[in-house]
């Protein structure tokens, strides 16, 4: 990307989180970065084109993040892989997540709230790992729910030692595991999953319209993958397609 349109992305963003993306208009982005307005359309057509240049870097990220974590085969590297990935994302992208939570609504719109719904889903699963107790459900939730808050509400905490005190947090919820979740038996796990793994990334189109049905009909995600033999992540990718 030129000069131009990444100082225009880099102003947005920064004009978004402060005073929130309804707020903030075209005039005064192309006002922050020098710019006539007819030369900011040239780069970008509309504010909502400059909200998919800034949330499609973190949402790339965030499901690279899982797939690789996925990939990692023994649950607790799955669920901890899981989680220190998505708080590096989450601060790797502070302006950018500041942004969508000063201004919720931005969340509910396809196709970003697709992709952050499917996101979360899957994060949840990898935390909660193959013990699918309510009880684990629950805490996996309320984890994966913890994890971004504090990132935009201590903006000046330093990166690593926010990191810290979420893992900490999430810890205190997920160790040692209450006594309805380990008396439950691990399901078992197939091949590694994820782009690293041995299964496959994508679906036939068969294969696609079969989990469709299997998960309107009240199936889990990750009984789907088994059957499949598919990993979640390629599930969940299927599923908001």
């Amino acid at each position: 990307m030129s000069a131009t349109p990444e100082r225009i992305l880099v102003s947005a963003r920064a004009l978004f989180a402060e005073r929130g993306y309804r707020a903030t208009s075209m005039q005064a982005i192309a006002d922050q970065v020098g710019i006539t307005k007819a030369a900011l359309y040239y780069h970008f057509a509309s504010k909502d084109e400059l909200l998919r240049h800034l949330t499609l870097p973190l949402l790339d990220e965030l499901e690279g993040a899982l797939g690789d974590a996925e990939a990692a085969g023994d649950p607790e590297a799955v669920r901890w892989r899981a989680i220190e990935g998505y708080v590096d994302v989450y601060l790797r992208h502070r302006e950018t997540l500041l942004m969508l939570v000063r201004d919720m609504t931005l969340l509910v719109q396809a196709p970003v709230a697709d992709r952050f719904r499917a996101a979360i889903a899957l994060a949840n699963d990898l935390v909660c790992g193959p013990r699918r107790s309510l009880e684990g459900r629950v805490r996996a939730a309320q984890v994966v729910a913890g994890l971004g808050d504090p990132v935009v509400l201590f903006l000046d905490v330093p990166p690593e030692r926010i990191k810290s005190l979420i893992l900490d947090g999430a810890r205190a919820l997920l160790e040692p595991p209450g006594p309805a979740a380990t008396a439950e038996s691990p399901r078992p796990r197939g091949l590694p999953r994820g782009r690293s793994g041995g299964r496959p990334a994508v679906l036939t189109d068969p294969q696609a319209e079969q989990a469709r049905e299997m998960y309107a009909a009240g199936r889990p995600v990750p009984e789907i993958a088994e059957e499949l033999g598919v990993s979640r992540a390629t599930v969940y990718r299927c599923l908001k397609t």
